[in-house]
């Protein structure tokens, strides 16, 4: 299982999971900020900084917003070559 950031991040971004991720694996779309699927080790680390309560874990998304889980799989498929937020 991976975690998942969802429509609260939409416009806010504020970068405090990508803080406090050990792999690295937040990266910054251009409304919003991705976890990579394959790379995510599960620490919940993020879940619990992020300030709007945007981050799921994958079985867990609401509802109303379980279009992210794709959305963060094309993210990838779009961007193989993206650089984690943290080294931007």
């Amino acid at each position: 299982m991976a975690y998942v950031i969802c429509e609260p991040c939409i416009g806010v971004k504020d970068k405090a999971c990508v803080e406090v991720c050990p792999m690295d694996c937040i990266y910054e779309g251009e409304e919003q900020l991705f976890i990579h699927p394959e790379d995510c080790i599960d620490c919940t680390a993020c879940e619990s900084a992020c300030p709007v309560n945007a981050i799921f874990e994958d079985a867990a998304v609401p509802e109303p917003w379980t279009h992210y889980i794709e959305k963060n799989a094309m993210f990838f498929r779009l961007h193989p070559d993206a650089a984690p937020a943290r080294r931007r």
